[in-house]
């Protein structure tokens, strides 16, 4: 009995507020006018809708005035949750289909349009290659055999400079890939529940190994550039196919070959670009950078476009991070490879630090005979 009441009341009291907020509706707009502290243009005054547009919401100006980008009033501090709407912006004036095309649905086709299909695409290829490659070279093997002497290829301090830069990096590529793919690869296997959970732990890790990677990108810049300046050695490399193509062939190089060199600054310079447009994601609307970087770029004749929202700006970086990204997993999934499976004793370089010293002369002859030169030089005349 006490139930049927309490449910009676509740019923009553819930149909009584939605009358009262159809009776007191057109004098919101009004009441907030008052607030103290509103900004002088801000979009509800005098009970005017965005865009000076008054009426009921059914109004198809209102709608018009909102899809076209006006601005609303909002109390939190980020202003730019004023606006429900992106106006039209590269297209502006130009109808597709009738409609006209904003920079947020620009954004979002590219996201999910050559974004997500070119980066699929480019992630398939090079695993094909590399299973490819496999079946038909098989492991690159010692050709002289191990020697069964060692000699020192990398230092403590140069080693966890690598691993810094490579398992933070490959949580990076993990969790970004669920960012990109997850929904379609992800989401139907394991559920809503543990999608959710996944993907916001791995947004908490992607935050948190941004700056482990950062900080390896120092250290290893700081102890490797000196070795990976290019020379016309490396052509010489690169037109015998790095020795890895065929049995028996060995181009000459120093501490780091012409692969590696390449490997080198596509890390440097493409980790440097995800720490940029990282960071302005991490701080949204703090650190725009590309409509700085555009005005430079058009400096060497591009026409690219220099007048951006902050909300464009983000879009901007989260495009740059997505393709930067993906090319860079491209690259060092073949890294990886040759670091591993792909060549025999190529591991213990960064294991171990200590190398076969026949490995050594095969894939870094120079540099052995470097060392060589400099223990001899240590060694004290008797």
């Amino acid at each position: 009995m006490v139930r049927s009441i309490v449910s009676k009341l509740s019923r009553w009291c819930l149909a009584g507020l939605v009358l009262a907020l159809i009776a007191v509706a057109p004098t919101v707009g009004h009441a907030q006018n008052t607030n103290e502290g509103a900004p002088a243009n801000a979009g509800l005054q005098g009970g005017a809708v965005p865009g000076e547009t008054k009426g009921t919401l059914s109004d198809s100006e209102l709608w018009r005035n909102i899809r076209g980008g006006a601005a609303g009033y909002v109390s939190i501090p980020d202003g730019n949750a004023a606006v429900l709407i992106q106006t039209p912006g590269a297209n502006r004036g130009q109808p597709v289909f009738g409609n006209y095309i904003s920079s947020g649905q620009l954004f979002m086709e590219f996201r999910n349009g050559p974004l997500f299909t070119y980066g699929a695409y480019g992630l398939a290829a090079i695993l094909v290659l590399l299973i490819a490659f496999f079946a038909i070279r098989g492991r690159i093997k010692i050709d002289h055999g191990p020697a069964g002497q060692t000699i020192e290829r990398f230092k403590l301090i140069e080693r966890i400079g690598h691993w810094l830069v490579a398992v933070s990096f490959i949580v990076l590529a993990v969790t970004g890939l669920n960012i990109l793919y997850g929904k379609q690869v992800l989401l139907p296997v394991i559920g809503k529940e543990a999608f959710a959970l996944i993907t916001m732990g791995g947004k908490y890790l992607h935050h948190g190994f941004a700056f482990a990677f950062m900080l390896g990108l120092v250290m290893i810049f700081v102890m490797w550039v000196r070795h990976n300046i290019p020379n016309l050695m490396d052509l010489k490399w690169a037109a015998m196919g790095g020795g890895i193509l065929f049995k028996g062939q060995h181009p000459p190089a120093k501490k780091f070959n012409g692969g590696q060199k390449i490997i080198f600054w596509v890390t440097i310079v493409g980790g440097a670009s995800l720490a940029l447009s990282g960071w302005s994601l991490l701080f949204p609307f703090e650190y725009p950078m590309f409509a700085k970087t555009f005005q430079v770029l058009n400096s060497f004749g591009f026409a690219l476009p220099t007048e951006l929202s902050p909300v464009q700006e983000q879009q901007y970086a989260q495009l740059w991070h997505g393709i930067v990204s993906l090319g860079m997993i491209v690259i060092i999934v073949a890294h990886i490879y040759i670091g591993s499976i792909g060549m025999e004793g190529a591991f213990d370089a960064m294991g171990t630090g200590q190398v076969d010293l026949n490995w050594a002369k095969e894939h870094h002859s120079l540099w052995v005979e470097e060392v060589q030169q400099e223990q001899a030089r240590r060694v004290p005349a008797e």
